[in-house]
């Protein structure tokens, strides 16, 4: 990290807007003896009114001019003493972009070129930070679970972004031909207070304070992650002291969510219906489908995130409320497909007439342009997809889980090789993820012990080898590599205590901690999930006495129950393969990570699954009960009975069925017409 840098005299440009408004007020009000300019032409978007509260300040002055204006900017780095620049001021709305795109070329590339030449021609500048956006890596794969992160390649798709990308360019090729210590930022959305309401947020919350349509482009599945403003000030405030002249960094957070489920969100809050507020209206030229961030570098230097969606957008929504006139008459703003004047000198002035309260659905929206001079590509779901397949890695070849997820694979057409490695040997890992290249590592290898977890407490080093150091091993190699690693794990490390007791159905959740430690193979697995709770990368799936269709495998725990001699009668918490692997799966794709109870809701006992077995399969079959004391006696290592709490994997697949229910449709029925066939024939 960086030793600490201290400014004496900032300028910022474009500071009456949104967010460089916000960061300039944290400076005066945190940093009473940093002098702060700011210059700002006082476009539409921006207003004085968003720098009341330093105005008063001794420590603020404010500079009415353009940023392509060379000798203002020449004669302002030398009478104010500047020895830092924060440079804000941009063009910055996509959709105007597609309409005048010349204008953004103006301010973002020429104007930031006016800037590196001056800092170049006075030599007195310390620091250039340079405000980009997460736009210039262009669209992010809909299926990836690592963000872009601040080496990746720059591919702008469209006006707007592609400027952008172009200032960045000349940004560092100052940096590195004249040795200018500039800085890159490149942030996920913005939302909060003081905002001009083209963008979705203040746009959505001022038509639904109205109680007008919200009208959404295209079918609203597109994917935006986005940060509270005061968030985002801090940051700025963060890589001003600490960041390293020549770095780039990404400000942005994981948490992504649907255009739709913000106008969703916002609706709630003004207590509409959604289903009856939002209406679905013509797509943009293109719209990107996703923007993902690695914000790790940030985090790095001591910056996290700290408010969260539900707190940061009920302030943004009472501030709207509280000041409904802040912005003027702002109703071709609130049009579905605003297009504004930017030209100089000219605030908040709209070619079109508000038709907000048309509700949208009585006339088709139209585009001012004419489409005859005007060259756009086709919708996107015309344009053949670009982004490479999905490619899985798994580990557990010959295990019976590891099979399955090779044959799933096989059925839904998703590339997939079996690792060749042993998962305590690091070289052989590498190997395997630099042959394979995988988008996604499941590990599905393990010490259970043959034919049971008995193997375990007279093998304790091989369990050790591969349950422990195995699976960290490969779970860190993946984190190297911004891989997702699905980790099949085990439930069997709970036992029914007084807090959660038999027959009350009060589940462990993913939160607690383990209290079985009855066997040697229990132990390694409690052991090595808590460790891994430090791994961000990993999701750990709780298995709990696997069932699969496939009635003749010794592995399914129904195939050993009727095969013993006895059996013990306790309800359990069970996972039907044949459902939730598929499940587990579709976990990668939505880059779901942390601690998951991978059992199906409910328990089951085992007399239960017995008699559906009589039911179901063989009429004449027949057991024997005997007691948990009975059953120590002839067996070695404990066994861990219990029920796991469902509720987080079932709120997130609301489908997921019932252990009884999912042992009927994915088990015993499949099977019933298996063995009448078989009888019949």
């Amino acid at each position: 990290m960086a030793n600490k840098y201290t400014p004496k005299n900032i300028l910022i440009t474009g500071a009456a807007g949104f967010i460089a408004s916000h960061v300039c007020n944290r400076l005066v009000r945190n940093y009473p003896d940093y002098k702060i300019v700011v210059l700002d032409k006082l476009d539409y978007c921006s207003s004085l009114k968003n720098l009341d509260p330093s105005r008063s300040s001794p420590n603020f002055k404010f500079i009415k001019g353009d940023i392509a204006s060379a000798d203002l900017v020449h004669f302002i780095l030398q009478t104010e003493f500047i020895d830092t620049i924060m440079h804000f001021a941009a063009q910055t709305h996509v959709d105007n972009s597609f309409g005048n795109s010349f204008e953004f070329t103006k301010n973002n590339i020429y104007g930031t070129h006016v800037l590196l030449e001056a800092c170049k021609v006075t030599g007195q500048i310390k620091r250039f930070i340079h405000v980009s956006t997460d736009e210039v890596y262009g669209e992010t794969d809909e299926d990836a679970v690592v963000g872009n992160h601040e080496a990746s390649q720059l591919l702008p798709t469209n006006p707007y972004s592609a400027t952008k990308a172009g200032a960045e360019m000349l940004v560092m090729a100052y940096g590195r031909s004249y040795g200018l210590p500039v800085i890159t930022t490149r942030g996920n959305n913005v939302y909060g207070t003081n905002q001009f309401p083209e963008k979705l947020i203040p746009k959505f919350i001022l038509l639904a304070m109205n109680g007008k349509i919200l009208p959404i482009h295209g079918d609203g599945s597109n994917v935006r992650s986005y940060l509270y403003c005061e968030d985002v000030a801090e940051a700025f405030e963060v890589i001003l002291h600490r960041g390293e002249v020549g770095h780039v960094y990404n400000i942005g957070t994981k948490k992504e969510r649907r255009v739709f489920d913000v106008a969703r969100d916002i609706c709630r809050l003004f207590n509409l219906d959604p289903e009856s507020q939002i209406k679905f209206v013509e797509n943009r030229p293109f719209n990107d489908q996703r923007y993902f961030l690695d914000d790790q570098k940030l985090k790095s230097l001591g910056w996290y995130e700290r408010t969260t969606w539900e707190e940061g957008l009920k302030k943004t929504m009472e501030w709207y409320v509280s000041n409904p006139d802040w912005w003027g008459d702002v109703s071709g703003a609130l049009l579905p497909h605003p297009r504004m004047l930017m030209l100089p000198g000219i605030e908040r002035q709209f070619n079109a007439p508000d038709t907000s309260n048309s509700g949208l659905g009585s006339a088709p929206v139209t585009n001012k342009f004419n489409q005859s001079r005007m060259l756009v590509p086709s919708p996107k779901h015309n344009i053949p997809s670009q982004k490479p397949s999905l490619k899985f890695l798994i580990y557990g070849r010959t295990g019976w889980i590891g099979g399955l997820l090779g044959k799933l694979c096989e059925k839904q057409g998703i590339p997939f090789e079996y690792g060749k490695g042993r998962l305590e040997q690091r070289s052989q890992l590498l190997d395997d993820i630099q042959t394979v290249k995988p988008t996604h590592v499941f590990n599905a290898a393990g010490v259970t012990g043959r034919p049971n977890v008995d193997w375990c407490e007279t093998h304790k080093p091989e369990t050790i080898r591969t349950n422990v150091v195995g699976t960290l091993t490969l779970a860190d190699i993946c984190r190297e590599h911004d891989l997702l690693m699905i980790n099949y794990a085990t439930g069997c490390i709970f036992e029914y205590d007084a807090t959660h007791p038999l027959g009350t159905g009060v589940g462990f959740k993913e939160e607690d901690k383990p209290n079985f430690t009855g066997s040697f193979y229990s132990k390694t697995k409690a052991v090595v999930e808590e460790l891994l709770r430090e791994f961000d990368n990993v999701c750990t799936l709780r298995v709990r006495m696997p069932i699969s269709s496939d009635l003749s495998n010794p592995r399914n725990f129904i195939t050993k129950i009727t095969r013993y001699n006895k059996v013990v009668d306790i309800s359990n918490s069970m996972t039907i393969l044949d459902e939730l692997l598929p499940v587990s799966i579709e976990m990668a794709k939505r880059n779901l990570r942390g601690i998951w109870n991978f059992t199906n809701p409910g328990v089951v006992s085992h007399n239960e699954i017995l008699q559906m077995y009589k039911d179901y399969i063989d009429p004449n079959f027949n057991w024997v009960n005997f007691s948990l004391q009975e059953q120590a006696k002839v067996i070695v290592a404990p066994r861990s009975n219990n029920e796991l709490d469902a509720s987080k994997l079932k709120n997130e697949f609301p489908e997921l069925l019932s252990i009884k229910d999912s042992l009927i449709k994915y088990v015993f029925e499949p099977n019933r017409k298996t063995f009448a066939w078989e009888l019949s024939n």
